[in-house]
C-alpha cells in the first residue's frame, strides 16, 4: 500500500474517532452538570471559534483577512450551523449520543433529495435505495414505529429528524463554500462565531420557557465543568475536523467520506462503555440501514468522479493533434 495512502487512512480514522466524542462530551454535561441547550450550544461554538481565530491570528492572519469579502454567505452559513448546533444538542438531550448521531447521518439521504430538487442532480437508483434505507432506518432509530414513542418522546423523534435536515444544509453551503475556494480554517472560524453571536441572541431575546437559558454562567464556579465544554471544542469539534480536512492531503475525498461513514459506530461504542447506553435490536437495525445508505451514496460518489476523470481524458486525448512524419 502506499505509504501517504496509509498516512491518510489512519490521520482519517483518529478524526473521526475524536469527531465522533462529540455527541459523548455533550450528554455528559447534560448528565453531569444540567446544562441547557441553548446555553451548551452557545459556548462550544464560541470556544471553537475563539481557538480558531487565535490558531489563525498567530500561524496566519491573512486566513482571517479572506473571511471579509464572504460576510454575507457567513451569514447564512452560520445561521444554518446554529440551527443544526442547537437541534443536535437537543436531540442528544433527549435521545441520547448513539441514537442521536445515527439519526444525524440521515442528512446524506436529505442531501440527495435537496441537490434533485435545487440544482436537478439525477437520482440514480444508489442514491434512490439510499434514501429508501436512511427513511427506513429513521423510523427504526427513533422508534417512530412504535405508537408509545410518539407518547412518550414525540419531541425527540422530531428533533432527530430536523437535526439530520439541518446537517443536510450545513453540508450543501459547505460545497459552497469549498466551490467559493474559501479556506478550511476560514469558514471554520466565521461559521462558528456566527452560530455563536445568534445563539447569544437567542439566548437574550427568545428564551425556552421549559429550560432556563438567560443564565449563560449556569457553570458558575464548576471549574471542570468548563474544562469538559473547553475540551468539548478542541478535541471532537476542531481535532476531529482537522485530522479530518488534513487526511485530504493524502486520500481522495471519496475515501475520507467512507471512512466519516464509521463516525455513529465509534459513538455507540463510546456511549456503550463510557455512558453505558444501549441500542434495541431495531435500533441496531436501522443503523445498519441508515449507515449501508450513506455507504451507498458514497460509492456511488467514488463511481460518478472516476468517470468523469475518464471522460475528461478521453476528450483531451481526442483534442491532441496527432504528430505525422
Amino acid at each position: 500500500m502506499n505509504t501517504s495512502y496509509s498516512k491518510g487512512y489512519v490521520i482519517a480514522l483518529v478524526g473521526t474517532l475524536l469527531w465522533s466524542a462529540t455527541a459523548v462530551f455533550i450528554r455528559y454535561l447534560n448528565l453531569e452538570y444540567k446544562i441547557p441547550v441553548l446555553i451548551l450550544a452557545f459556548w462550544r461554538d464560541l470556544f471553537t471559534a475563539g481557538i480558531v481565530f487565535l490558531a489563525m491570528a498567530l500561524l496566519k492572519p491573512s486566513l482571517i483577512q479572506k473571511g471579509f469579502s464572504h460576510v454575507r454567505f457567513f451569514l447564512g452559513y452560520g445561521a444554518l450551523l446554529a440551527v443544526f448546533n442547537f437541534l443536535w444538542t437537543f436531540s442528544v438531550f433527549l435521545n441520547g449520543a448513539a441514537i442521536s448521531t445515527v439519526l444525524a447521518y440521515s442528512s446524506a439521504a436529505f442531501t440527495a433529495i435537496f441537490g434533485w430538487l435545487l440544482w436537478r442532480e439525477e437520482l440514480h437508483l444508489p442514491k434512490i435505495m439510499a434514501v429508501v434505507f436512511s427513511i427506513i432506518g429513521c423510523i427504526l432509530v427513533s422508534g417512530a414505529h412504535q405508537v408509545q414513542q410518539w407518547t412518550s418522546n414525540p419531541i425527540g423523534i422530531l428533533t432527530g429528524l430536523l437535526s439530520g435536515i439541518a446537517f443536510a444544509g450545513y453540508t450543501l453551503l459547505g460545497r459552497l463554500a469549498s466551490q467559493k475556494r474559501i479556506p478550511t480554517p476560514t469558514v471554520l472560524g466565521y461559521t462558528f462565531l456566527t452560530a455563536a453571536l445568534l445563539l447569544l441572541m437567542a439566548n437574550a431575546f427568545f428564551p425556552l420557557k421549559w429550560i432556563d437559558s438567560r443564565n449563560l454562567l449556569w457553570l458558575g464556579n464548576r471549574w471542570d465543568g468548563w474544562v469538559v465544554l473547553f475540551l468539548l471544542a478542541l478535541i471532537p469539534t476542531i481535532g476531529g475536523y482537522g485530522l479530518y480536512t488534513f487526511s485530504l492531503n493524502f486520500l481522495p475525498a471519496s475515501i475520507a467520506n467512507l471512512i466519516a461513514t464509521l463516525e455513529p459506530s465509534f459513538t455507540a461504542l463510546q456511549a456503550y462503555l463510557l455512558l453505558g447506553e444501549r441500542f434495541t435490536s431495531d435500533q441496531i437495525l436501522g443503523s445498519v440501514l441508515i449507515l449501508l445508505g450513506v455507504i451507498l451514496l458514497r460509492l456511488n460518489e467514488i463511481r460518478q468522479s472516476n468517470q468523469e476523470r475518464r471522460t475528461a481524458y478521453e476528450t483531451t486525448s481526442s483534442q491532441t493533434p496527432v504528430i505525422r512524419d
